[in-house]
């Protein structure tokens, strides 16, 4: 195809989730609360783990790092969604949507890794109790983050690597809210036949197999408990069956976008608005505010944190006096 004459896109337009003036306001205000919720659930946990001394133990290292990646991932889409809900153009530059599929691709990528490496560390904690802390340090903990956003990073890159030389010279409409690979890749002005089977098997085929064998662990870690008492297969059971939760919310969507032809289907927005949008508010409270030990924490820094502020307003107070 001859290229030399034609134009460069320098923007992407937005559809959106809906084109009605009146439903925009409404749907700002519910993914405005979506993300405010999403911000708190996970600064909460981030701030807890830290700042918790009996919270210092390998068992919650990895939630701080899993919230981390939940409030960048959100922040990714979410923002620019609600300010193009307040917008009559909904628009993005050439370099910005680029940009946001990289960074998308790069948190998801390293989220996928990073549930598995939580899966291990549950199977450690339920069936290695006594070697559970000598294994799981601060350090196996440490590599297992730098490796899950390592491999999120190659992930990307390579995306981005067939993405990039991808020539754009109109249309410019993109049915969706934020750039993804399956939108920007049909706007290509040049066959692209064999670069989406190339982004199928990079991302589709790897996500479905990382599920499959995700279901399998969690399958043979539900099997093994009928070697615990009563007590430690309730608890572990529970523990379980939040995680598969976690993993069907995350990964079913990305099953359904990724593992397919890219052709556009009805369903495909709301799919994405799940996709995008709970796994980062759903995490911070099946991981973690369903933990009895978190719980309790949450609670003894709220009450330190209200002795505080008794003991500067009586000092405030008496300063007045003085």
């Amino acid at each position: 195809m001859e290229l030399g004459n034609i134009s460069t896109v320098s923007e992407f337009v937005f559809l959106g989730l809906t084109q009605s003036r009146g439903l925009q306001g409404v749907l700002f205000l519910v993914f405005l609360l979506i993300y405010i919720t999403t911000l708190l659930g996970n600064l909460l946990i981030m701030v807890t783990v830290t700042c918790e001394p009996r919270l210092q133990t390998p068992m919650y290292f990895l939630l701080p790092s899993l919230s981390f990646m939940d409030v960048c991932d959100s922040s990714i889409t979410i923002p620019k969604m609600l300010v193009d809900f307040l917008s009559a153009t909904k628009t993005i530059s050439y370099g910005g949507c680029l940009a946001q599929i990289f960074l998308f691709h790069f948190l998801g990528g390293a989220q996928i890794f990073f549930l598995e490496v939580m899966a291990y560390d549950r199977y450690l904690a339920i069936f290695r109790p006594l070697h559970y802390s000598a294994i799981m340090n601060s350090q196996v903990y440490l590599g297992m983050t730098l490796v899950a956003w390592l491999v999120g990073f190659v992930h990307s890159i390579f995306q981005f690597v067939l993405l990039l030389p991808l020539p754009f010279c109109g249309p410019n409409v993109l049915d969706n809210f934020y750039c993804d690979i399956p939108q920007v890749l049909k706007l290509a002005c040049v066959n692209t036949s064999l670069l989406e089977l190339l982004m199928i098997s990079n991302s589709g085929l790897l996500i479905l197999l990382w599920f499959i064998l995700l279901l399998v662990s969690y399958t043979v870690l539900l099997l093994m408990l009928r070697s615990l008492s009563k007590e430690g297969r309730k608890k572990a059971a529970s523990t379980c069956t939040s995680h598969l939760t976690v993993i069907f919310v995350q990964f079913v969507p990305c099953i359904y976008t990724y593992a397919r032809p890219f052709t556009t289907f009805p369903m495909d927005k709301m799919v994405s608005v799940c996709e995008t949008s709970l796994p980062p508010m759903l995490n911070p409270i099946i991981y973690s505010l369903r933990n009895k030990e978190v719980r309790s924490a949450v609670s003894r820094m709220r009450k330190r944190y209200l002795l505080s502020r008794k003991i500067q307003n009586q000092k405030y107070g008496v300063n007045l006096l003085v």
